[in-house]
């Protein structure tokens, strides 16, 4: 017999998608009352052509894995890599259409606020009730409430319906219970986004303390940095397939490689051109000088431009770094830093910068590029000639996550060297002591 405690076998899962013909446009009830009416008098209209088409879409396609008792797994996937499908089919909230799934153990699930929460209950009432789901008597439940309150900070809120409760609420409570209840098997979504960084940082505490203990952990997340720290192996899905299955570093790395988009590996695009200059591709490249969608702090932003010139002299490249609300955070500038012009001799050439390492803020950037005369006037302008993406970013490696969604800016600022510390002495400063 297996010594897995999850086993899935040819896993997929199948869903019917309607689409409308592309000659129907909307219909109101008016139009369906109109039609009827004119019918009534001899004045035929056409017949409302309510035809759909249907397609098989398949969230999941021939997926096999095994999980060991007591390993703690990510789950890694771009969005609509079927993620979320698994962890509902492996939480026995949907059917597969195909395949089968061994679980061997009782098995607790975090999958979006409420999950297993009924909302006219209590607090108190649903940590019973939740605890009935997972099959533990009245008494096993008893014996963990109290650590399970103090854990979601809601003893105020213990005896108010849980649909007054907010999203914030609602997560630490069921994440408590979920935690708390002693289930062998733990699925976390990427829920625990919803709280605030002091919760996530006591989540993450405690599903370390839970796989220590032996129980089996399957973790979804796109913070990288927390994948990193607290799972052992991991799993790729793409497309709904399983693409890698191994360590989690290694699992890292390779879903960093699929993240590239085929887009950024286009030589030349087609953005007109200016009156001296054209600029033909703009792509992020990585440490391997390969062209990339993703940026790593902390080391150097390699830009690569394609561009024609008619060799007129004095011309200058500008490129403004823009975060995701398209504030220009940062210039570089080839004439005004550098002393430099393109080349004074037509042609098509390709020009690299290797911009100083930044330690960005998670989230997405993109990069305005133009050419100028210099002192005089721009050339020629590309917006958002390159995007790409921080998918997670914290100088030491720390769990945390520092994102521009936060609203505290898209540079982490770092200390050169140590911080100390001195005793403070009033004479230092001059001050009176009387």
């Amino acid at each position: 017999m297996s010594d897995a405690i999850i086993t899935v076998e040819n896993l997929g899962k199948c869903y019917r998608l309607q689409h409308q013909q592309e000659r129907q446009r909307y219909v109101a009830l008016r139009d369906v009352i109109t039609s009827k009416v004119k019918g009534l008098f001899g004045n035929r209209q056409p017949a409302i052509d309510n035809r759909q088409s249907e397609e098989d879409f398949w969230a999941l396609k021939d997926v096999s894995f095994e999980i060991k008792q007591g390993a703690v797994v990510g789950i890694i996937g771009r969005n609509g890599a079927g993620k979320s499908t698994l962890l509902k089919i492996l939480s026995r909230i949907t059917e597969p259409t195909k395949g089968r799934i061994t679980l061997r153990g009782r098995v607790a699930s975090l999958l979006e606020v409420g999950t297993g929460f009924h909302p006219e209950l209590t607090g108190r009432e649903n940590i019973f009730l939740n605890g009935a789901i997972l099959g533990m008597s009245r008494a096993e439940v008893r014996s963990k409430f109290d650590e399970i309150v103090a854990f979601a900070e809601v003893e105020k809120f213990l005896d108010t319906p849980v649909k007054r409760y907010s999203s914030g609420m609602y997560v630490r409570l069921a994440f408590g219970v979920a935690a708390h209840l002693e289930p062998e098997i733990l699925i976390v979504d990427e829920v625990l986004a919803v709280g605030d960084a002091e919760f996530q940082r006591k989540c993450l505490g405690k599903m370390h303390d839970i796989s220590k203990g032996g129980r089996t952990v399957l973790f979804v997340s796109h913070n990288m940095a927390a994948m990193k720290s607290l799972t052992t192996q991991g799993i790729v899905l793409n497309n709904g397939c399983v693409v890698f299955s191994g360590s989690s570093e290694t699992a890292i790395e390779y879903y960093t490689q699929l993240s590239m988009r085929p887009e950024s590996r286009q030589p030349l695009k087609s953005w007109g051109r200016g009156t001296h200059t054209a600029i033909r591709a703009v792509r992020l490249l990585d440490a391997s000088d390969r062209p990339t969608a993703l940026y790593q702090p902390g080391r150097h932003l390699k830009l690569e431009i394609v561009f024609e010139t008619d060799g007129t002299s004095g011309l200058s490249f500008e490129i403004f770094l823009l975060d995701a609300a398209n504030v220009k955070v940062g210039l570089a500038s080839l004439h005004q830093f550098h002393g430099r012009t393109l080349p004074t001799r037509p042609g098509a050439y390709t020009c690299c910068f290797n911009l100083n390492p930044l330690w960005l803020a998670s989230g997405a950037y993109s990069m305005n590029v133009m050419t100028s005369v210099v002192n005089s006037s721009l050339d020629h302008y590309v917006e958002s000639a390159c995007e790409f993406e921080v998918v997670l970013s914290n100088p030491n490696g720390h769990s945390w996550d520092f994102k521009q969604s936060y609203g505290y800016g898209p540079l982490a600022l770092l200390n050169d060297g140590d911080i100390s510390f001195t005793p403070f002495s009033p004479s230092l400063t001059g001050a009176n002591a009387n």
